[in-house]
Parts: structure tokens; sequence; C-alpha cells
């Protein structure tokens, strides 16, 4: 068994939970009012610039000249083009560049991204790696879930659907996870254990990172 097969559980429980959140329903049935996936936007913006990071020291790390190269190819491609379409989203919804650039994360992204970068800046490669498969595993199995029960008549929220159920983004995602196998199978029980720890973390994250954008998170001092 690989050992991505044996993370699924926790991914499926998670992603369930996922789905059944009022946020993701409504965008699922086209029925989420649009406040709260506007701050999903300008929260998901901040996000990407950590992301960077992380894709950064994922080249710096890489075991290998294959993984450094694919590791830059990622950070050059989230900086320069899937940046730019996230600002090209957002202003569908009436978001300015400007207003993007000045979002403060909530206390939510900020655990989430500074969780990403610290992992990635002092654990292994291996952990890097097991910290940022959720992101693209979790996102792209609520995509196409989603995609699955059918597109919603809001053209936005249908595209958000379509981006994550893409063909390109579930072979993203199925890189990452091979990825991890790789790394998982020289490992021995501990270092899988604490793999398997760290992927469990990201992934409430990633629900808490919906929930957050449900209740428009912000710092209560």
């Amino acid at each position: 068994m690989a050992f991505t097969d044996e993370l699924e559980p926790i991914l499926d429980d998670v992603v369930e939970q996922t789905l059944d959140h009022p946020m993701v329903a409504g965008l699922g049935d086209g029925t989420l009012e649009v406040a709260p996936f506007e701050e999903w936007v300008r929260q998901d913006y901040y996000y990407l610039v950590e992301y960077n990071r992380v894709f950064a020291l994922g080249a710096a790390k890489a075991p290998d000249l294959e993984r450094m190269g694919t590791f830059a190819t990622l950070l050059d491609e989230t900086l320069h083009t899937e940046m730019d379409l996230h600002r090209a989203y957002a202003a569908e919804f009436g978001i300015t560049e400007a207003e993007l650039e000045a979002t403060e994360p909530s206390p939510t992204t900020r655990a989430y991204t500074d969780f990403l970068v610290r992992v990635a800046a002092l654990g292994t490669f291996g952990d890097l790696v097991a910290a940022l498969l959720p992101c693209m595993w979790g996102f792209n199995e609520v995509g196409l879930r989603l995609d699955e029960a059918g597109r919603p008549d809001d053209e936005r929220y249908a595209e958000w659907i379509e981006t994550y159920s893409s063909a390109e983004f579930t072979e993203l995602a199925a890189w990452c996870r091979d990825l991890l196998d790789e790394v998982a199978a020289e490992a021995g029980p501990a270092t899988r254990d604490r793999y398997r720890e760290l992927f469990r973390t990201s992934m409430r994250y990633e629900y808490l990172f919906w929930d957050a954008a449900w209740r428009q998170e912000d710092w209560p001092v």
C-alpha cells in the first residue's frame, strides 16, 4: 500500500465535512452570498504569496535536480501566472489589485501560512511535501466532487469548480501525491508518523480556511 493510500481516510473525513460546510455547499449550488466568497478570494491571495515561499524552499531543499526543477517551475508559474489569474478572478467580484495587496491575513490565514513556511524552512524535504499535499489534493477532491454534483449557474462559482476539477490541477495533485509516496518509501516508521501528522494538520487548516472566510473572521483585539 502506498503511503498516501494510508492518508486517504484523513482526507476523506475532512473533505466530507468541508462539502457539508455552508460555505462550500453554497458555492456548489450557487446560493452562496458574495461577501464571504470575496473574503475567501482576498485571503487566498495572501495565501498564494506565502505559498510561493514554500515552493522556493522546496526547490532549495530538493534532493535532486529533477525535483528542484519542478519546484522552481511551480514557483514561476504561481508567481507569474496563477497570481495574475487570481487578480483577474478577483476583478470579477470588483476587488482591485490594490485591495488584494492590502489584505490583512485573518488569524486562520496567518496561522496556516506560518505553519507551512515554518515546516518548509525548518523541516526536511519530506516534511515540506507532507504539509503541502493537502492544499493540492484537498482542493482537487472538493472540486471534483462538486463538479460531479453539477456546476451552479453563477459563472464565477462554476469557474472555481472548473479550475480545481480540471485535468491540469488533478495532474498536479497526483504529482504531489506521488512525490510523497516516493519520499515516504525511504522513511522509517517514526518519520512516516510525522508526515501523517503534518498532513492531518494541513487538512484541518484547509477546513478552517473555508470556515474563517464564511465567518469573515477578524482579529478580536
